[in-house]
């Protein structure tokens, strides 16, 4: 046992003496590590993917970076200089840090640090970073109705399809916000709305006359947001609106209705005329002398013989 613990050390002494002279490299292969694998950014806003050497011996290793968009690969740094689609937004930073200076949508991809050192045992290393680029919404698309009743339901809607990560929405009402649970305060326990902060949807399942109002929706991601322009929703005790156009659409079918029948009366009158003009009278026979019609008796002609 002793002897053996002796032979560990002069072999553990013998190693330290050969790295300490130079016969065995003091780093085994080249080592890798980012600060972050996953990388938030704000679309044009400068952001730094960090590729850090920890160990090397090589003096001039091979960089290279490789973006991997839906799964197929092309070069980001190449050759000692920055390609593709980031040639004039990107440079290399020391070690083998790379920095975008504006960020955009199109940058959302995985991006690989490759490091080649020819000089150590491991000569190669790389490191995966997944880059997501949040995007702003735009201007949401809000459907309010112009006018509704008391007693009934309606919904307004909102909806925004630019904004990354997906937005969540929020309503106002005349500059006020409308808490996603109205139960949650006293000031709104007695109204009868919901909202769903994920689609947009604002629905009210009795409409109070307290409901009218100005309202307009608000989308909200962690790049920033947008809203919509304030419109007025009316609340009526009868359905004003609805009256109006059915009796603008019975006063339509009356008018429709006399124009008809004033046009065929038109074209009987018409064919009656020409009926009349077209019509012939049968010729009187010439041996025959029908008389006029007060002389009271049949009078012969001189061609009738007896």
């Amino acid at each position: 046992m002793i002897r053996g613990k002796m032979a560990m050390a002069t072999l553990v002494g013998c190693v330290v003496l050969y790295i300490s002279l130079g016969h065995i490299p003091s780093s085994l292969g080249v080592i890798l590590r980012t600060t972050d694998k996953i990388v938030w950014a704000n679309e044009f806003e400068p952001i730094e993917l960090t590729c850090l050497i920890e160990s090397i011996s090589t003096n001039n290793p091979r960089i290279e970076w490789k973006k991997i968009k839906n799964g197929v690969p092309s070069y980001v740094y190449f050759q000692n200089k920055v390609a593709g689609d980031l040639e004039n937004r990107a440079q290399l930073r020391e070690p083998a840090n790379i920095v975008i200076f504006n960020a955009t949508r199109s940058d959302t991809a995985e991006y690989r640090c490759e490091v080649a050192a020819i000089d150590d045992q491991r000569d190669f290393d790389e490191i995966l970073i997944s880059l997501a680029v949040r995007v702003k919404p735009v201007v949401p698309r809000c459907s309010i109705p112009e006018a509704v009743t008391v007693g009934t339901s309606t919904e307004l809607r909102c909806l925004e399809n630019e904004g990354f990560p997906a937005p969540l929405y929020r309503w106002f009402h005349n500059n006020e916000e409308l808490l996603q649970d109205p139960k949650s305060s006293q000031r709104f326990v007695n109204l009868s709305y919901s909202i769903n902060p994920d689609t947009g949807g604002l629905k009210f399942r009795r409409v109070r006359k307290e409901d009218a109002g100005e309202y307009y929706c608000q989308a909200k991601n962690d790049a920033g947001h947008a809203q919509c322009a304030p419109q007025i929703m009316e609340v009526y005790d009868v359905d004003i609106l609805g009256i109006f156009l059915k009796a603008a659409g019975g006063l339509t079918v009356f008018v429709c209705l006399a124009l008809s029948m004033y046009s065929l009366r038109r074209v009987c009158v018409q064919n009656k005329g020409h009926s009349e003009n077209n019509y012939n009278w049968p010729a009187q026979s010439e041996g025959v002398d029908y008389g006029d019609a007060d002389e009271g008796h049949f009078r012969h002609k001189s061609s009738f013989i007896i």
